[in-house]
C-alpha cells in the first residue's frame, strides 16, 4: 500500500475538525493508561483490532449473510465475515458460528428467539448469585417476557448447587437451561448440566461471555462439545472489539441465523466483524494461550493477596479471570470501596455476593478482574502490590491518602504502557 492510499483514521484531521471529541479520545487514553483497570469485563484490544474499527468497512450496509445479502456491493465485506466465521469454528471446534450480534446481550436475545417463545419457562442462574440481567432479571426483557426459574449457589461453599438445579428442572420442565455468569469465579460442570438438560428435554445454552477467552486460550474446559448453543461477547478476555457471537450445533444453524437476522437486528457492523476476525486469529497463537493462563494465575494471586489483607474470596478463591471478594471485614460497603478506590486511581466495581444482606446498589463485595492488567504485562509481583493498594484505599476516607496511593498507581502503570510506540 502506497503512502498516498487512504486507509481510515486520521487523528490530526479529527483534532482540527472536532477538537472537543479529539480531547475526549486523548483524555480517555490517559485514563486507561494511568489508572489500574480491574473491571473483569474490560480489556485492551490490539492495534490491529483498533485499525479495523476505524476502517472504511464502517460505510457498508450488509443485511443478510455472505452470498445472500439484501444489498449489492457486498463482495468485499463477505470476505471479512467468511474469514471471521471460519476462524471462530476452527478456534472453538464449533459446527456453526454467527459473528453478527452487536453485543453479548444482543446475542442472548437471539438465543431466546431461536429456541423459545414468550411465556416459555427458562432456567438460569440468579442475578444475586452471579447471573446476568438477560438471565431473567425482572427489569430486563428476559424477566418480563419469559417465565424464568432461577438456581443459585450453596450457602456453605458458594458453588453452584447442581442438586437444586436438577430438582428445579424436573419440577418446572424448562424449554431451555442457561449456564454462565458475570460474577462466579469457579468453573462450571458442563457435563453435569448436559445430563440435566437431556433428562428434562431442555436446550442447553451457555452464556460464556465472561470466560470464553479462557476457553479460546485452552486455559479452562470448553462448553462447546456439550452445549446446543453458546453465546458470548467478543471483548473481555477474548480481547476483541465490543460485540457478540454465537456458536451452535449444525442442527440449530438455521434457527440461530434467522433469529439474528432478520429476527433481532438489521445489518451487522462490518468493521466490528472484521475486528472479530483479527482477534480470533490472535487467539489462535501460542502467545495468547500463555496470556490466558497468566490471567488465571494473576487472578488467583490477587485473590489470595486480598485475603491476606483481611478480605474473603467468595467460593474459596478463583479458577477464572475474576475474584469476587466479601469485604465486610473492612467495615465498609462495596459502594464505598468502589468510590474510595476510584479516588485512588483503581478502577473496579462493587458487586453483590451470594446471600448479600445489602441492597444491590450498596453490596457487601467487590469484583476484580485481571484481563487488562495481564494484557499490559503485569504478573504476580504486581498483583501482590495491587492488593495492598486496594486495601489501603478501602480502609481510609482521607483525600490526601488517596492522592498518595494514586501516585503509586501511576508509577506502576507507567512501567506497563498499553500501546507502545
Amino acid at each position: 500500500m502506497s503512502a498516498d492510499t487512504f486507509y481510515g483514521p486520521d487523528f490530526e484531521l479529527l483534532s482540527k475538525q472536532d477538537p472537543d471529541i479529539a480531547a475526549v479520545l486523548l483524555s480517555e487514553l490517559k485514563r486507561q493508561q494511568t489508572n489500574l483497570q480491574l473491571i473483569a469485563s474490560e480489556n485492551f484490544t490490539s492495534r490491529a483490532v483498533l485499525a479495523t474499527l476505524g476502517s472504511t468497512l464502517s460505510n457498508k450496509y450488509a443485511e443478510g449473510y455472505p452470498g445472500k445479502r439484501y444489498y449489492g456491493g457486498c463482495e468485499e465485506v463477505d470476505k471479512a465475515e467468511s474469514i471471521a466465521i471460519d476462524r471462530a469454528k476452527a478456534l472453538f471446534g464449533a459446527e456453526h458460528a454467527n459473528v453478527q450480534p452487536h453485543s453479548g446481550a444482543s446475542a442472548n436475545v437471539a438465543v431466546y428467539q431461536a429456541f423459545t417463545k414468550p411465556g416459555d419457562t427458562v432456567l438460569a442462574m440468579s442475578l444475586p448469585h452471579g447471573g446476568h440481567l438477560t438471565h431473567g432479571s425482572h427489569v430486563n426483557f428476559s424477566g418480563k417476557w419469559f417465565n424464568v426459574e432461577s438456581y443459585g449457589v450453596r450457602q456453605d461453599n458458594e458453588l453452584i448447587d447442581y442438586d437444586e438445579l436438577r430438582e428445579t428442572a424436573i419440577r418446572t420442565k424448562p424449554k431451555m437451561i442457561c449456564s454462565g455468569a458475570t460474577a462466579y469465579p469457579s468453573l462450571i460442570d458442563f457435563e453435569k448440566i448436559r445430563a440435566i438438560c437431556d433428562e428434562v428435554g431442555a436446550i442447553m445454552w451457555v452464556d460464556a461471555a465472561h470466560f470464553i477467552g479462557l476457553v479460546a486460550g485452552k486455559a479452562i474446559p470448553s462448553p462447546v462439545p456439550y452445549a446446543d448453543v453458546v453465546s458470548f461477547t467478543t471483548h473481555k478476555v477474548l480481547r476483541g472489539p465490543r460485540g457478540g457471537m454465537i456458536l451452535a450445533k449444525a442442527e440449530h444453524a438455521a434457527a440461530i441465523d434467522k433469529a439474528v437476522f432478520p429476527g433481532m437486528q438489521g445489518g451487522p457492523i462490518m468493521s466490528a466483524v472484521a475486528g472479530k476476525a483479527v482477534a480470533l486469529a490472535e487467539c489462535a497463537t501460542p502467545a495468547y494461550q500463555k496470556y490466558a493462563k497468566d490471567v488465571i494465575v494473576n487472578a488467583q494471586t490477587l485473590a489470595a493477596a486480598l485475603e491476606k489483607e483481611g478480605m474473603r474470596a467468595v467460593s474459596g478463591g478463583t479458577q477464572t479471570h475474576l475474584a469476587l471478594m466479601d469485604i465486610r471485614s473492612t467495615g465498609v460497603t462495596g459502594k464505598v470501596a468502589d468510590e474510595r478506590c476510584g479516588a485512588a486511581g483503581i478502577v473496579m466495581n462493587k458487586n453483590s455476593i451470594p446471600y448479600d444482606p445489602e441492597k444491590p446498589g450498596i453490596t457487601s463485595g467487590i469484583r476484580v478482574g485481571t484481563p487488562a492488567t495481564t494484557t499490559q504485562g503485569m504478573g504476580v509481583p504486581e498483583m501482590q502490590q495491587i492488593a495492598s493498594l486496594i486495601s489501603r484505599a478501602i480502609k481510609t476516607d482521607d483525600a490526601k491518602a488517596h492522592s498518595d496511593i494514586k501516585s503509586e498507581v501511576h508509577a506502576l502503570t507507567a512501567r506497563f504502557p498499553i500501546y507502545n510506540a
